[in-house]
């Protein structure tokens, strides 16, 4: 347990995470401090999709409808509390470690699993165009199981 939280802390069960929205300007609403609660709490960093958080979000007892639980999932990536990552059209995760890294994504399973940024090499030899900077790379290795005939592949061609 960390022995830098103060005993008010321990009678505000949610100061840290007021203080967190607080930081970036976000009104510290209930909704947003139960939804910060069940993202920030976690010892991990975390995956989730909004569906995902909002059963997480009513089955600990909280009324949140899914467009609430989008609409602050979004809010809480524009000021920089979570990285949206993007697999497909039909699948977004939020992830609660905004440090810069990079992802494994198994397909069958959904499971998403961090890789640190300096163990992927990138080596661009285009240039962005004329009055553009590039702001940031996201690289997500998509994954599946190798076939069990025998006919492993190296690299998916998806």
């Amino acid at each position: 347990m960390d022995m830098s939280v103060s005993r008010a802390e321990f009678k505000r069960p949610y100061s840290h995470v007021v203080h967190q929205l607080r930081s970036v300007r976000l009104r510290p609403t209930r909704q947003r401090l139960a939804l910060a609660k069940l993202l920030f709490d976690a010892e991990d960093t975390r995956h989730v999709s909004a569906e995902a958080l909002h059963a997480e979000a009513l089955e600990a007892g909280i009324q949140v409808s899914l467009a609430t639980v989008y609409n602050t999932l979004h809010q809480f990536v524009e000021v920089g509390l979570l990285n949206e990552v993007v697999i497909d059209s039909n699948r977004t995760y939020f992830d609660t470690n905004t440090e810069t890294h990079h992802h494994f994504y198994e397909k069958t399973s959904g499971l998403l699993e961090d890789i640190p940024a300096n163990q992927v090499k990138i080596d661009l030899d285009a240039s962005p165009p004329p009055c553009m900077m590039i702001v940031s790379v996201d690289v997500v290795f998509r994954l599946e199981p190798m076939k069990a005939n025998g006919q492993d592949r190296a690299v998916n061609d998806n």
